[in-house]
Order: C-alpha cells, then structure tokens, then sequence
C-alpha cells in the first residue's frame, strides 16, 4: 500500500530528524517519533483487520490519519520555535521533492542537502533570499511527506467507508448470511 510506504519514509526521517535536531531527553522527541510510529502501525493493523472487520479497518486507518496530523503539528511548531520558515503548501521546493518520490530517508537527507547548497554552512532563516538551514530544509521535507501520506491516507479512508457502507463488515455479511439461512431453512 502506498499510504503505508510514504508513512513509514515519514517515520524513517522522523527519527533521523529528531536524532539530529531534537534534544535526546526532550519529551517532544519521544512524542514525534511515537506519533510517526503510531502512523505507520495503525496502517498496518488496519490492513490485517480488513479480513474480518471493515469497521476495525476504517477506525485503525484514521487513528493514523490523526497520528500523522499530530506530527505534523509538532514540525510546524518546531519551525515556528526557532524562527524558521514554513514553506507553504505552494512552495516550489515541496512540489520538487514530491515530484522526486524518495524510496527512503537517504534520498530525502541528499535532497535536503542539496537544497541547503550541498552541505555550506548553515544560514540563519529570516533573512529573504537566504539559503534554508539543514533544519528548515528536513523539517519541511518531512511537512511535505506527512501532507502526501494524509492525502494518500484520506483518499484510503473514503474509499474504506464507501467499503463498509456498501458492504458492510464480517458481523454484518454474517448476520446477512445467517438471517438467509433462517429463511431458507
């Protein structure tokens, strides 16, 4: 599932985020990487759970959804505290990394680099024009990844409860099946 590819690369540079940016013992550490995880879990639970409960599916797949907008809060709020940009939903820099569709954290660290000119020294963010520090750069990369895997997530989510409205879950198919029975019988 694509939903949960893009959601575990969210985890993968969560972590490399935080070992690097985020101080060891900072309970906002814990928090992130346990939200990244949480959303990567709850996509696989769910997936298991669609055999035999559609209800269990649809309820697991948005317990992610929430994970991965927790998360998302935590990278804005992470900008916000150090005067770094957020670059916006329309910034070209997001649409590039999109367009690159990393397969995995190196991918997405070589991408940060290169937009921060290949390793140079860090710039302080404020200044128009300036080069984005390493931090700025990996926290929008993971913005930008946490907005796809929501996107992909939603899309999962409405097709998931056009499933179980449609179809019902396992209780209800076997409800269904046992009233015929009884009518039939």
């Amino acid at each position: 599932m694509k939903s949960f590819q893009v959601a575990q690369l969210v985890y993968d540079v969560t972590v490399r985020f935080c070992e690097r940016y985020v101080d060891r013992f900072s309970r906002t550490r814990d928090q992130m990487e346990q939200a990244a995880r949480s959303g990567v879990q709850n996509i696989a639970e769910g997936s298991q759970a669609s055999g035999t409960s559609r209800k269990t599916e649809l309820k697991l797949t948005n317990v992610a959804r929430a994970s991965l907008e927790e998360l998302r809060r935590d990278y804005e709020d992470f900008l916000r505290q150090r005067g770094l940009r957020d670059w916006g939903p329309d910034d070209p820099r997001r649409a590039e990394l999109v367009a690159l569709r990393p397969a995995d954290v190196d991918v997405v660290a070589r991408w940060v680099h290169g937009i921060c000119a290949d390793g140079e020294a860090e710039e302080t963010a404020g200044a128009e024009g300036a080069l984005p520090s390493h931090a700025e750069a990996a926290a929008n990369a993971a913005l930008t990844l946490i907005g796809v895997a929501g996107s992909l997530l939603d899309r999962q989510l409405a097709a998931q409860a056009r499933a179980f409205k449609n179809e019902g879950g396992f209780s209800e198919r076997l409800g269904r099946a046992r009233r015929g029975e009884r009518r039939g019988g």
